[in-house]
């Protein structure tokens, strides 16, 4: 049985800043514009008010600022714990994004996320949990128990490129100003409609959002010839 992750000692820590996710955002669009050449299809797709969940495939450690460089709208994304050290760490958290405990239930991470959407703010999440073959295979039940209880839309993103080749200068990123892609899907609302949050609710949530991920990635590929 996993234990929650307790909230630090020292009180309640605020949610994540709003101002931090704009701050962010624009240090994401100066990163893709200038890293990579990068095509983005399909943003206007995100809505323009309102929660949503940006869920995107996951085969490299750039994929997560690309989202965040290429969303129409800030984004506070949800990243594991381990990256939260140093300076590094610092800054991610002034700038909006979440750490998560992937070995436990982390309540802290799972309060931050619904205080964003409850605000109409969008989150950003890889749903198979870790970086892998990004093809959305493994699929954890987070997102789509997250779209339920806050009635966010869920936008697929594909992340397309990142992984292919590296670059001979930074040999851990892709090459630099060479092509990536990142497609937006459309938004849909996870679940039958009814409100309910039984287990086999979200069961049933969970596999409709890993078919509509799963196609959406298939479209994006077949789209870009990737």
């Amino acid at each position: 049985m996993t234990t929650a992750t307790p909230r630090p000692a020292d009180g309640p820590r605020p949610d994540p800043s709003p101002r931090g996710a704009v701050v962010g955002h624009r240090i994401g669009i100066s990163l893709v514009r200038s890293a990579w050449n990068t095509r983005v299809l399909g943003a206007w797709r995100v809505p323009g008010t309102g929660p949503v969940i940006l869920a995107g495939n996951h085969s490299h450690n750039v994929d997560g600022p690309l989202v965040i460089g290429t969303s129409p709208r800030p984004v506070h994304f949800l990243v594991k714990r381990e990256a939260f050290v140093g300076p590094a760490g610092a800054a991610m958290r002034a700038l909006g994004q979440i750490a998560v405990d992937r070995g436990a239930a982390d309540r802290g991470a799972v309060a931050d996320t619904l205080a964003v959407l409850r605000a109409g703010g969008v989150i950003g999440m890889f749903p198979e949990g870790s970086r892998g073959a990004g093809d959305f295979a493994a699929l954890r039940s987070g997102l789509a128990w997250f779209a339920l209880r806050s009635g966010a839309a869920v936008v697929p993103v594909a992340v397309l490129g990142s992984s292919e080749r590296r670059s001979r200068v930074l040999p851990g990123l892709p090459p630099l100003r060479g092509r990536l892609d990142v497609v937006y899907g459309e938004p849909f609302h996870p679940g039958d409609g009814s409100g309910r949050r039984t287990r086999a609710a979200l069961d049933a949530a969970t596999e409709q959002v890993q078919e509509r991920l799963a196609a959406h990635l298939a479209s994006a590929r077949a789209l870009t010839a990737r």
